[in-house]
């Protein structure tokens, strides 16, 4: 059986075995893959490893040998399912794997946006303190969390995994779900409507599924329901905000603060307005790359592998 893998280098740039792989059959590793080399790297391999790398029609028409795609993630919006089901293809994707990885770096964003631990290091060791003729000084001021209300938009796995945290750092939880487990109600948690989580909420976080519903829900008109101390955090998908609208507002005043991991368009345009937006943080969608949860992914996507050997195919999204 052969295996090949389009876009490895970063889910395993090196700090992980591929051996789990290697026992199911003949393996190629490519780090990347430009869209003009997939069709001669897949050649006539079985099995196909993606992580972003796009397939559609056209490369299943010319690589007939082709019969299961391993999605090294979550989301598979970079498979054209339809044509997968008309050549034979099976999909299967890694459902879960971060949701522990996801909600400790939400944390971080957070704490950094109140305590700009990391500006004021980099502040040091540029020679900030050794100038100073003070015993401390601080840049921004710095703001505690307890009692603060964070609202959560998306209250799944990985929302109520952020907000377990939240309630340990004595925080209250406004949830928003469009489906509502009330037995996670409790004197912390409670859920609201979006109306209310914009207007009472001082921080905000997004954890929500990307749809024609959430697509940019982070826009003015939301801002101006919100209190203009609100922070605002994303860790989800881009596209859930309005990045002209939300820059606007950091720039104005009108929100405090903003830590997002993940932007409309990725790698970003030099242009994109949050990069140079006031008082905002960009990481590069990282929230999900400890070492732990990508072990994670190389195990469950090994397992969807072995499965679809054996004829007990699993984790799969081409039949949903």
């Amino acid at each position: 059986m052969k295996i090949v893998i389009l876009d490895g280098g970063v889910l395993n740039p090196g700090d992980l075995s591929w051996t789990r792989l290697e026992q199911l059959g003949e393996i190629q590793v490519y780090e990347n893959s430009a869209p003009e080399e997939v069709v001669e790297r897949i050649g006539r391999a079985e099995i196909a490893i993606v992580n972003k790398v796009s397939l559609g029609r056209k490369e299943f028409e010319r690589c007939p040998e082709l019969r299961f795609i391993g999605v090294t993630a979550t989301g598979y919006n970079n498979i054209d399912l339809a044509a997968a089901g008309n050549q034979g293809i099976a999909v299967a994707n890694v459902p879960t794997y971060g949701t522990v990885t996801v909600a400790q770096f939400t944390t971080s964003l957070m704490l950094e946006l109140c305590n700009h631990v990391g500006e004021h290091a980099l502040d040091v060791r540029a020679g900030g303190w050794s100038r100073k003729t003070d015993f401390c000084y601080w840049l921004k001021p710095m703001i505690e969390v307890a009692d603060k209300s964070v609202g959560i938009i998306g209250f799944g796995r990985i929302g109520q995994a952020f907000g377990m945290v939240a309630q340990a750092l004595g925080m209250k939880v406004l949830a928003y779900d469009e489906h509502r487990d009330l037995s996670l109600e409790n004197e912390r948690v409670r859920y609201v409507d979006l109306d209310t989580l914009y207007a009472q909420a001082d921080i905000i976080s997004l954890h929500c599924l990307l749809t024609g519903k959430t697509q940019g829900m982070i826009n003015a008109a939301a801002i101006g329901k919100m209190k203009k101390s609100v922070l605002i955090l994303n860790a989800s998908r881009g596209d859930l905000v309005n990045e002209a609208d939300l820059a606007a507002a950091l720039n104005s005043g009108r929100v405090a603060g903003a830590a997002v991991d993940v932007l409309s368009q990725e790698p970003p345009s030099p242009d994109n307005p949050l990069l140079s937006a006031r008082n905002c943080l960009v990481t590069p969608h990282i929230a999900w790359a400890s070492v732990e949860a990508r072990g994670r992914i190389l195990a469950i996507t090994a397992d969807n592998v072995k499965a679809f050997i054996n004829g007990h195919p699993q984790n799969r999204v081409d039949t949903l």
